[in-house]
Formats: structure tokens, C-alpha cells, sequence
């Protein structure tokens, strides 16, 4: 099996709200049978800290691109960037 790139914006009161909403919308889409390549294999999400320069998507994209330990792995966490009142980015490998 592969791994496909994710990255989900979503609200909600806090993060977990908001990771919640976006696991629920991707099963809506993508259904429960796994293997999806979504943020519906996620289980947890890790907090980073939004970047200092640039804007979380080029952050994101960077994080990827270099396959940082944090969310490099198709099984572990998705990375959560807080980015804006109630507002969070979610993303990572997923399974495919």
C-alpha cells in the first residue's frame, strides 16, 4: 500500500473540534473502508507552530517536501497549524 499527501482546512472551537469535522467530512467522501489517503486514516494530530515567515501552506509544503519526523509517516499523527481564530490546517501522509 502507498501514501498520499493531505492537507484540510477546518474550523471549529479548538483543534480537536475542528480534527474531528475534517476526519467526519473525509469519511462522508470518502467512506470508512480505509486506505483512502485522507485525513480519515488519522486517529491523533500533533500541534506545530505556525511559521514565523511565509504562510502555513508554503510552511506545510515545506514540512512535506522534507518528510519531517513529525508527520512523516503514513500511520502517525497529522500535523495541526493553528491558523486563525477557530480556523486550524491539517495535514500529512496518509495511507493509501
Amino acid at each position: 500500500m502507498g501514501a498520499e499527501v493531505f492537507i484540510v482546512r477546518s474550523n471549529g472551537k479548538n483543534a480537536h473540534e475542528a480534527f474531528e469535522k475534517a476526519v467526519s467530512v473525509a469519511h462522508y467522501n470518502y467512506g470508512h473502508r480505509g486506505y483512502t489517503g485522507t485525513i480519515a486514516e488519522k486517529s491523533s494530530f500533533i500541534v506545530i507552530d505556525p511559521p514565523v515567515f511565509g504562510t502555513a501552506e508554503e510552511y506545510v509544503k515545506d514540512l512535506i517536501d522534507n518528510r519531517d519526523s513529525r508527520i512523516g509517516d503514513k500511520w502517525g499523527p497529522a500535523g495541526c497549524i493553528k491558523c486563525g481564530e477557530n480556523e486550524y490546517l491539517f495535514f500529512g501522509w496518509a495511507s493509501s
